[in-house]
């Protein structure tokens, strides 16, 4: 398999590209979803909700939390996820521009 060449790509192409990639599963999409719609939750809310064993979902959250989509913090013997506010807006900010872009009336072929 080769090399992606990364860094022939704008930081915002690779920004892009990672975050389309983390966001490229349903199990993930899901696990977003619920956490916007309960604010926070522990790893054993989401293998009771989403229906995947818990080494699943603690994989899904390792991804989701490696670009900083979700934060957790400790308590006790578990870990409370939640979205990280200030990496979704900027998520949002990159998904925007780049959906944004016009096509301009350009002819195809």
């Amino acid at each position: 398999m080769g090399l992606t060449k990364s860094e022939i790509f704008t930081e915002e192409q690779n920004q892009l590209a990672t975050i389309a990639k983390v966001l490229g599963h349903p199990a993930r999409i899901a696990i977003i979803q619920h956490l916007f719609k309960l604010n926070s939750c522990v790893c054993g809310d989401l293998v009771n909700e989403i229906g995947l064993a818990q080494p699943t979902i603690s994989q899904h959250l390792k991804e989701l939390k490696k670009v900083g989509i979700i934060k957790g913090t400790i308590e006790g013997t578990s870990v409370c996820y939640c979205i990280n506010p200030s990496t979704w807006k900027e998520i949002k900010t990159l998904l925007s521009s780049f959906l944004n872009l016009d096509v301009n009336n350009q002819s195809c072929c």
